[in-house]
């Protein structure tokens, strides 16, 4: 037989849908099966005996709540398309059943209404999510469903975080040890020394992305900002003067604000024919408090869960609504360190230096930016006036993504970013300071030069892989040809060059 449509994939097309992605789509057929697609979601068929009884959309949606992954955008729109009274007299004929339940809990929340039923939820309490299928929060319990809602968030903003092979592979991995094996490894002054010049090159780092070259004093304040990282308590780390104070410290002060952003923004670029092409349009100015409020409900709620997964799911809802003129980008990356060394996962005085491995594999963090911003694109719909500013006008088919975004690619990233940064970004460090101290002393044995001059020589060596450049040749003038020579091969053989 021919695959026939279940759940959320039958939802999507009775209701033209089109634009929405789902990551698990159901079919009916013959036999079951399950495959990946090349775009990483999963196509599941199921065999007769799932056929629903009469084709409603209301068994489609029970079906899809019960199998396929949870969408909150996909349902908002769902919602929209149903009348609440055929949601209640679906209900109303099983109101204890444990996924009528859910659609009632969930209907409430996303639609901001009050379904009513005739009698009481007497069951046991369940779960909004399955702790096997996804990363959880506290829970809050819903006497009227007998629901425990344990998602991250609120109706103003709730990401959903699966738990997909990856991800929950790479939570397996204990980065405190692996901090704690890095500290044991190296002599305290070597380690306090890269630490200090880890802490210079995250805030290097983190401005390069943006394309910036900071002010001295600019840098001095982004450097402090990292060194107290962690020192905020929970509940006022995410308060809105809190955020506008640390903007203020990053950015020109001309661009410093007084609140959140009250104006359309959005991310593009300049073309070489002078058209700009957009990247991603932030939330209209009418939902950035309530995102803000309901990202600093997140960030209570969420505390269930792994700081990293915290830092993920925070630092990437932060700067996807965007709540600044300037500054965004590099407030994001401030709080996934401030999120590390709150938790406990990093140590107060150190650093995991996530911005420095984001520019050196700047690709890879522009893509999982744009798994974001793709699909928002491809829905969004908008004006552009003379004057270059821009206006959505299809908010109510989008305001659902703002508000529930799927991050767990986000949280994957950044879980790789982090191990690869603590695995081998940070003993690369290590091990290349040891190599210039060492270094250092052997030039120091060829000939005893100032300090400022050995330092000078092991940069113009280090920047031309070991080979000194002919062109800086008259600033050793004191030097033989053949001294030079020799500290060339010493500085080779340290750094494994030959």
């Amino acid at each position: 037989m021919a695959l026939i449509p279940l759940g959320f994939q039958w939802l999507k097309e009775h209701f033209h849908l089109d634009n929405h992605i789902l990551t698990h789509c159901s079919f009916l057929g013959n036999r079951g099966s399950i495959e990946m697609t090349s775009k990483g979601n999963v196509e599941q068929v199921y065999g007769p005996g799932y056929a629903t009884k009469n084709n409603t959309p209301l068994e489609h949606l029970e079906f899809g709540i019960k199998y396929d992954d949870l969408n909150l955008d996909f349902l908002l729109s769902v919602f929209r398309k149903l009348s609440r009274k055929e949601v209640e007299e679906h209900i109303q004929k099983f109101p204890s059943g444990k996924y009528n339940r859910k659609i009632g809990f969930l209907f409430d929340l996303l639609t901001g209404t009050d379904l009513k039923i005739e009698q009481p939820v007497t069951a046991n309490y369940v779960d909004i999510l399955d702790l096997e299928k996804y990363i959880v929060g506290s829970v809050v319990k819903n006497n009227k469903w007998r629901i425990n809602n344990n998602l991250l968030g609120n109706h103003q903003f709730c990401p959903i975080v699966r738990k997909t092979h990856r991800l929950s592979g790479l939570l397996e991995i204990n980065i405190e040890d692996n901090i704690r094996k890095i500290r044991r490894e190296y002599p305290e002054d070597i380690f306090t020394r890269v630490i200090r010049y880890l802490y210079n090159k995250e805030t290097r780092s983190s401005y390069e992305i943006e394309k910036e070259q900071p002010s001295p004093d600019r840098m001095d304040k982004f450097i402090t900002l990292l060194m107290k990282a962690g020192s905020e308590d929970q509940a006022t780390m995410l308060s809105k003067q809190k955020l506008i104070d640390l903007q203020n410290a990053i950015v020109d002060p001309r661009y410093a604000a007084k609140d959140f952003r009250d104006f359309q923004n959005y991310v593009g670029e300049l073309l070489p024919n002078y058209q700009e092409l957009i990247h991603y349009i932030c939330p209209p100015p009418s939902l950035v408090y309530s995102l803000m409020n309901g990202l600093q409900e997140c960030w209570l709620k969420s505390d269930a869960a792994a700081t990293s997964i915290r830092a993920a799911v925070i630092s990437f809802g932060f700067v996807f609504i965007h709540p600044f003129e300037d500054g965004n980008g590099r407030l994001h990356r401030f709080l996934i360190h401030d999120i590390l060394v709150q938790g406990g996962m990093v140590p107060h005085g150190q650093i995991v230096p996530v911005s420095a491995h984001m520019l050196g594999n700047l690709k890879d963090y522009d893509d999982v930016l744009e798994r974001y911003s793709a699909p928002l694109m491809f829905r969004a719909k908008y004006d552009k006036n003379q004057s270059g500013e821009i206006s959505m006008t299809n908010l109510a088919d989008v305001e659902g993504y703002y508000r529930y975004p799927d991050l767990t690619n986000q949280c994957v990233y950044l879980l790789e970013t982090i191990h690869a940064t603590i695995m081998e970004d940070m003993p690369a460090e290590f091990s290349f300071l040891q190599r210039y101290d060492e270094a250092k002393k052997a030039l120091q044995n060829i000939v005893d030069m100032p300090d400022k001059d050995i330092n000078l020589m092991l940069i113009f060596l280090h920047q031309n892989k070991g080979e000194f450049p002919k062109r800086r040749r008259s600033q050793f003038s004191k030097l033989t040809d053949e001294e030079i020579l020799h500290m060339q091969q010493v500085y080779k053989e340290i750094f494994e060059l030959t």
